[in-house]
């Protein structure tokens, strides 16, 4: 017997798909209408209940489906802010008259993400939030991603206008490695970054029909590194969503502490999709970004040396002044103990020679090293750096575009080809100001879906384009012009000369004068020490010689320069990373006669790092380093009590090749009395070290960054030869000893409650408690430079905290429905570390307020005239910064705080149903409160803006 040649396999596969095509058809059309107004609803999605296939009405509120499921089957009629309805049909009908009633009753969302299946919001068994198309179009925020803010537990650190980051539960970032963002089933990171850049190259807002946030750990059913929780972004299907629509936003930002306080904003967005024949589908989206970046000018001394504190100030008030958005003056090397070890090291040198022939006159009286502590003081000095606004690409440039085929099988069976590609220019804070310039990222998907299951495969495709490291171009700036070992010596040569001399020749007139050496030293020393400013001047004039100038054409070739060479010897870091995933998940339910339901899934993923040696270490080989993981997942749930109570359990493991595996068992259950739905869960979630905490090997104004694994922490024999910053600064230095680095876990306990307290009310609680083993922070060791005598080498890495963290939190939400449609909502969050497990060696990184509110007030149509308004009052509590961009004494004193602040967004808006567009004016931050959210971060100011959106399905 022969065998099937495999090639014939996808040729069988297709032919098998499209046979269900063929089956008996039933036809089902009609009309929707406005239950009230009696007029043509356009848009409203009409699906087969259980299955893909499905439709939308026309202009006129017709629709029209042919369907091969068998009779009897339910259709599902809906549309965002009105009652979804569920229509029994046992044959062709093609004269349904529907009237949809407007949604009187709060929280009838329904949402997917909670438990991977379509299941009511209220029931939900933890804590999910939800923003829908209304809620999109509605927010007074310039984007719908700064919205996600006015969510419940949900905050967001700005670092650029275009590039904020998504927190939830403490342990906040810049780039939050505990919080996954999912497109379309797609992980949103950067390969090389681990985390989300913001929505440079996420989804357009036109394009996006929901968002879903679920707070806390995911991992049971999303896998690694949704520890603190996950954002689900869908966009909009070309079936239910066709036609053009397009939205122009333009305004100006201000801010005070910009260089240009006011400059344009412009956000241009279109969308087109068109379905043939409910068979074939297609969707094209583009959106561009224009505006002047948000400036970090945050110039408080943050050295802490020579007796300073943080505050203003500058090198006229501290000479080792070190600025937070100051670039290039972070080396700082104490005089006294650098001239003293030069003069051990050269007895018979010219300097140490003036000391010797000052120390015969005296007659032994004063040694060398005596003179030494009268003519030069202990302090530390530092280069004068550049400003950020000298240095970074503030031209805030952003693309989108996307495109997406779909091909329906059958009623059962869906076929998604859909591509990505995001281009953009923004400011990243990390261990640096990092200035994105140029950045791009593709992601293409490939996905089967089918009523009770799916295939999906995808890749992520990076590319850091022309991205530099800004602080660290202000060190090469600084060194192109004079290396620091010229720079200091001559510094501290020029000083020392100058001020041996004046002691020299005081000490000799006066012992001439009166031949007393006591008052002859006394006035050498009080005479030299009296000059020691001017001393100081002279010798920073003549170290700064060739010191490149901000403005002039050889600052500007050597800044063009330095940010063409990739890192170490210039400032371009090169990142063209990948990710590759492969994932399934089937559901059992219906097999199992819907008795409970059954879901099993699993996934596959490559990491494939490619910086050309800019970020990360390099193999033996020269090359670098992929990672593999792979992962699966069984979830049960079954209903009881007369469908009172559900109860769910979960269990996943996942692998990664550099540790062992991890085990996330969750277990939820909800119960419904009436309008009252009360939950409570065990929820487990755990974290692989990201891409760069295990192999990155990046120096950094503030540090070394290095990976936690040992094939990169051996090549700079750290453990035995360095000291843990937290002894120096307590003054018992404790030498550093490697062990043991594993994948952090979190284990949190939560209870919740979501009803309808009556018709108009509508309350959300939730409480939780997380433990956290093996978490993993940052730790700083040292080593004395081998280069710059009295310096010494910061060393930071990633490492497991011996104890348990603890922390807890609540979220509490109220929305009321008012007279003649008015909305008024209010919600407050509350999180705070129990135990930081006793951490001294480590960086905590909490990196949250205690404290975070939102009021709302609005009104979609306001007495039936089109006229809508929205306002929103935010506020957060002041709270500790601390990362690898903050100053090392600053961190490990924690002294980096954020102040509190409050915010007003409002926008009014217009209907215009006679040409299908809305019109909107609004502000962000409309009292212009400047603030910001992270340390060295933007100061953040308003944006005000007008936008007009059409769409070819909007209804009156």
């Amino acid at each position: 017997m022969k065998r099937l040649s495999p090639k014939f396999l996808p040729a069988i596969l297709v032919m098998f798909l499209m046979s269900f095509s063929v089956l008996a058809q039933t036809k089902v059309g009609g009309q929707v209408s406005d239950a009230a107004s009696k007029e043509a609803l356009i848009g409203v999605s009409i699906a087969v209940k259980g299955k893909v296939i499905g439709t939308i009405t026309d202009a006129k509120g017709n629709f029209s489906l042919s369907t091969s499921t068998p009779v009897p089957f339910t259709i599902v009629v809906s549309m965002v802010g009105y009652e979804r309805q569920e229509i029994a049909i046992s044959g062709n009908k093609t004269d349904l008259k529907i009237n949809l009633k407007e949604q009187s009753v709060l929280g009838q969302d329904v949402v997917v993400s909670a438990s991977r299946v379509e299941e009511s919001v209220m029931k939900s068994p933890v804590s999910v939030e939800k923003m829908d198309i209304r809620s999109i179009r509605e927010t007074p925020s310039a984007s719908f991603y700064d919205a996600l803010r006015n969510l419940k537990g949900v905050e967001l650190v700005t670092q650029s206008v275009s590039f904020s980051s998504i927190n939830m539960r403490g342990f906040g970032s810049n780039g939050n490695v505990r919080v996954v963002q999912m497109i379309d089933g797609m992980d949103n990171q950067a390969p090389g970054l681990n985390f989300s850049v913001g929505n440079i190259v996420g989804i357009s807002e036109l394009d996006l029909e929901n968002v879903e946030v679920l707070p806390g750990a995911s991992s049971a059913l999303y896998g690694p590194n949704a520890m603190n929780g996950i954002l689900l972004m869908n966009s909009k299907s070309p079936f239910l969503y066709q036609g053009l629509s397009a939205q122009v936003k333009g305004g100006f930002m201000d801010a005070p502490n910009r260089t240009v306080q006011n400059t344009p904003y412009s956000d241009i967005s279109i969308r087109y999709a068109k379905a043939f024949n409910n068979k074939v589908a297609f969707k094209l989206n583009f959106n561009t970004l224009s505006a002047e970046d948000w400036q970090a000018s945050d110039y408080r001394d943050q050295s802490l040396l020579n007796g300073r504190t943080l505050g203003l100030g500058g090198r006229s008030t501290n000479l080792a002044y070190n600025g937070v958005n100051i670039y290039g003056d972070e080396t700082n090397v104490n005089m006294l103990s650098s001239l003293s070890d030069a003069l051990v090291k050269d007895p018979n040198g010219a300097l140490a020679s003036g000391f010797n022939a000052i120390s015969r006159a005296t007659g032994g009286l004063l040694s060398p090293a005596t003179i030494l502590g009268y003519v030069i003081p202990n302090v530390n000095i530092s280069r004068e750096g550049y400003a950020e606004r000298d240095l970074a690409s503030y031209a805030n440039r952003n693309m989108k575009f996307n495109a997406a085929l779909h091909y329906r099988f059958n009623d059962k069976v869906e076929l998604i080809l859909q591509g990505s590609y995001g281009q953009g220019t923004t400011v990243y804070t990390g261990a640096d100001r990092y200035s994105i310039k140029n950045f791009s990222m593709g992601q293409y998907k490939a996905e089967l879906k089918g009523s009770n299951f799916f295939l999906r495969a995808y890749t992520t495709q990076e590319n850091s384009g022309d991205a530099y490291a800004t602080g660290t171009l202000g060190q090469i700036v600084n060194e192109a012009a004079k290396p620091s070992t010229s720079w200091y010596p001559q510094y501290f040569g020029v000083f020392a000369t100058q001020a041996l001399t004046n002691f020299g020749t005081v000490l000799g007139t006066t012992l001439a004068q009166t031949g007393n050496p006591t008052l002859a030293v006394g006035n050498a020393i009080a005479t030299t020490q009296a000059a020691f400013n001017t001393y100081h001047n002279n010798a920073r004039n003549t170290a700064d010689v060739g010191r490149l100038i901000p403005g002039t054409a050889a600052f500007t070739n050597a800044v063009e320069a330095i940010k063409g060479k990739p890192l170490p010897q210039g400032a371009r870091f090169l990142d063209k990373s990948a990710l590759y995933h492969y994932e399934g998940m089937y559901n059992f339910t219906e097999m199992l006669d819907d008795k409970f339901e059954m879901l099993v899934g699993a996934n596959y993923r490559v990491y494939a790092l490619n910086s050309e040696g800019t970020l990360f270490a390099r193999q033996d080989n020269g090359q670098e380093f992929s990672i593999n993981e792979y992962g699966g997942y069984l979830q049960l749930a079954k209903k009881m009590f007369q469908d009172k109570f559900k109860l769910t359990g979960s269990m996943r493991y996942d692998k990664n090749e550099n540790f062992e595996g991890q085990y996330s068992p969750r277990l939820s259950g909800v119960y419904t009395v009436g309008q009252s739905n009360f939950r409570a869960s065990y929820q487990t979630g755990f974290r692989i070290p990201t891409t760069q905490d295990q192999y990155i090997d990046l120096n950094t104004p503030s540090a070394r960054l290095l990976g936690g694994l040992p094939v990169v922490q051996d090549r700079y024999k750290l453990s035995g030869n360095s000291y843990t910053l937290q002894s120096v600064l307590a003054g018992k230095p404790e030498v550093y000893t490697a062990k043991a680095w594993k994948p952090e876990q979190v284990r949190t306990f939560e209870v919740g409650y979501k009803g309808n307290l009556g018709s108009n009310l509508l309350a959300d609680f939730y409480y939780y408690q997380s433990t956290f083993t093996n978490f993993s922070a940052g730790q700083v060791v040292l080593q004395p430079s081998t280069t710059i005598v009295g310096s010494y080498n910061y060393f930071s890495f990633p490492s497991n905290v011996d104890n348990q963290v603890k922390t807890s939190g609540w979220g509490l939400s109220l929305d009321y429905r008012l007279a003649s449609n008015w909305t008024l909502g209010g919600n407050i969050s509350y999180n705070t570390v129990n135990d930081n497990g006793g951490l001294s060696n480590y960086q905590l990184a909490y990196n949250t307020p205690a404290y975070r509110t939102n009021i709302t007030l609005g009104n979609r149509n306001i007495g039936g005239s089109g006229w809508g308004f929205s306002t929103v009052w935010r506020y957060q509590d002041e709270y500790v910064w601390q990362s690898s961009f903050v100053n090392q004494l600053v961190n490990q004193t924690q002294q980096s705080v954020i102040p509190s602040f409050s915010t007003l967004d409002a926008q009014i808006s217009k209907k215009l149903s006679s040409i299908k567009s809305i019109v909107k004016v609004g502000a962000s931050n409309l009292l212009g409160t400047a603030y910001t959210t992270g340390w060295g971060n933007p100061t953040v100011g308003s944006i005000y803006y007008v936008s007009i959106t059409f769409d070819e399905l909007l209804n009156k």
